[in-house]
């Protein structure tokens, strides 16, 4: 019987490296500050206060600012390869969002 067509088992060099999930900023065409962006997005919730307050002082922008940013953002591909979990995350969001919107204009209960 001939056993080509079985995988070998995964060393551990095969794994991914968990320091390699997040690519720096020479490897993924995102900006120092888009980045950050991104990682606060993982990690606001971690902050002190309300999200806004802490986005004035992470950022030095208004959070209408940082949204209009963020949305451009996550419509890019380089975002989504760098942290496509996160990514994906906040465009179910965002969608759900305009959804419930539109349904409150028309007058439709979701």
């Amino acid at each position: 019987m001939d056993h080509t067509h079985v995988p070998a088992p995964l060393d551990e060099a095969d794994e991914p490296d968990e320091a390699a999930e997040y690519a720096g900023p020479e490897d993924t065409g995102l900006t120092e500050r888009e980045l950050a962006i991104l990682a606060f997005e993982r990690q606001w919730w971690q902050y002190a206060g309300a999200k806004e307050q802490a986005i004035r002082d992470q950022f030095s922008m208004s959070a209408t600012r940082y949204y209009q940013l963020l949305n451009a953002l996550i419509d890019r591909h380089d975002a989504l390869v760098h942290d496509p979990m996160l990514v994906k995350r906040l465009r179910r969001v965002r969608a759900q969002r305009q959804r419930q919107r539109s349904a409150r204009r028309l007058g439709v209960r979701l």
